[in-house]
């Protein structure tokens, strides 16, 4: 029988773990999927936005492959310092399997960026989702405009979440520290800013519509950025799903904005180049004004436009951060792998193994997921007769208590949810999520 370690149990995590289960004889495998973190799930728990319960929901799949009978989920275990070394888990393992995702996110390069009140969409989106590494009280939510830079989902959902009132929050997870700072939220102006055309936005339509549809703030657009995209114009050579976007932003030209309501500003054509100081923190954001370069690119015109801003969240991208014991590519973000099998030197390493986010790149929806599990679950079953070679330990987890951890099981996990479904109650919501470490370990480890 071979002993697997899947290392991280957002959507590749699990998926790996189920074309490892599915793809084998009914005992021929047994994966213990570990996790830093004391909860699963990863960024469908703590990356989708509160107010996406559908998307939330997948939660329900993830969960029915995690309580079977051949699969165990380990929380609280972190490969690295502090943890388990990587070198002393392949030890414990035939074989491990790295779906670490991309921790981190890209920087604009501009200078400002280090300002206070200049964030990553990441440690927005970390701190509304409960992340226990993020600090509650980091946005009091003071600003009275704020810019959000990018184009894609996160960018969409982070600006859906400035303009949405707390009372719309309340139904949902979000933390009770989060829903009340949003109560208190000045902002008033959302603006949302792309350095290319409509055309080329990677948002979503059925994101683009909730922005047209919040109970208390209107979007607008400015005709002229929208004019200059040749394709939005004329769009009857683009794919579908961005004639739809083009449709949607046609039916918000010169759209009324309701007296009290916030705005929501979709600008196109602005790369920022600095943000400005105001009083020792973000004043304004200073753009570019762009033009397409007839090749999909866009080119400086070398005029410029300064949008007031008090909080500033860039949205342009994750990337992976080297997992411990791994040899990694900054350039792409990425492991050297082949077909999901590790390469050190240009050569397989038996026995190591990726997937998603840290094996691609941060690409696709999470679907995505599937496929990239499936090819890396091929690779590591034709390694089978190697690996099954190797010598390791009878029982993974008495080694890792051995090494001084305390990992949280499944039925800790159990328990972290009645806690926050108790922690609901108490306030008179639905299941609310608890927000730090030592409440998160409490619960799960008086369910272990």
């Amino acid at each position: 029988m071979l002993r697997i370690a899947v290392v991280g149990s957002g959507p590749s995590g699990v998926y790996t773990a189920q074309s490892l289960v599915e793809q084998s004889a009914a005992d021929a495998v047994r994966v213990d999927v570990l996790d830093r973190l004391p909860c699963p799930y990863g960024l469908v728990r703590y990356g989708v936005a509160p107010d996406h319960e559908k998307i939330k929901s997948l939660q329900n799949n993830l969960r029915s492959v995690l309580e079977d009978g051949r699969i165990r989920f380990l929380g609280h275990v972190e490969v690295g310092p502090g943890g388990v070394p990587a070198e002393v888990l392949r030890q414990l393992y035939h074989a491990v399997v790295y779906c670490v995702g991309a921790k981190s996110d890209r920087h604009l390069g501009i200078p400002g960026e280090e300002l206070p009140g200049s964030f990553s969409a990441t440690e927005f989106v970390s701190w509304y989702s409960a992340h226990p590494d993020s600090d509650p009280d980091a946005f009091v939510l003071g600003a009275r405009s704020a810019v959000v830079i990018g184009a894609g989902n996160v960018a969409v959902d982070v600006a859906r979440m400035l303009a949405r009132g707390a009372d719309e929050l309340r139904p949902t997870d979000v933390p009770q520290s989060a829903l009340g700072a949003l109560a208190v939220s000045r902002v008033r102006e959302v603006h949302m800013a792309a350095r290319r055309g409509p055309s080329q936005a990677r948002f979503t339509t059925k994101e683009l519509r909730e922005l047209g549809s919040l109970p208390g703030a209107d979007a607008t657009v400015v005709v002229d950025e929208l004019a200059r995209d040749p394709d939005f114009v004329d769009p009857a050579a683009l794919p579908a799903p961005v004639r739809r976007n083009v449709a949607v932003l046609r039916g918000w030209v010169g759209r009324p904005v309701r007296p009290g309501a916030r705005r929501l500003n979709l600008r196109f054509y602005l790369r920022p180049v600095e943000i400005l100081e105001r009083d020792g923190r973000v004043g304004a954001v200073r753009f570019e004004r762009t033009a397409p370069d007839g090749s999909g690119g866009v080119l400086g015109t070398g005029t410029y436009e300064d949008i007031e801003a008090h909080l500033v969240l860039r949205a342009v991208g994750y990337l992976g951060v080297p997992p411990q014991g791994l040899p990694f590519d900054p350039a792409t973000g990425t492991v050297p792998h082949a077909a999901g099998r590790v390469l050190r030197a240009g050569k397989p390493s038996p026995g190591e193994y990726v997937a998603g986010w840290i094996k691609r790149g941060p690409t696709g929806v999470i679907g995505t997921n599937r496929p990239c599990a499936k090819e890396t679950v091929a690779s590591l079953l034709a390694d089978a007769p190697l690996l099954a070679g190797r010598t390791v330990v009878a029982e993974p987890l008495d080694a890792l208590r051995e090494l001084g951890l305390r990992p949280v099981t499944w039925q800790g996990w159990l328990a972290i949810e009645r806690a926050e479904a108790e922690l609901g109650r108490s306030l008179g919501r639905r299941s609310v999520k608890i927000p730090d470490w030592d409440g998160l370990l409490a619960a799960g480890h008086d369910g272990n």
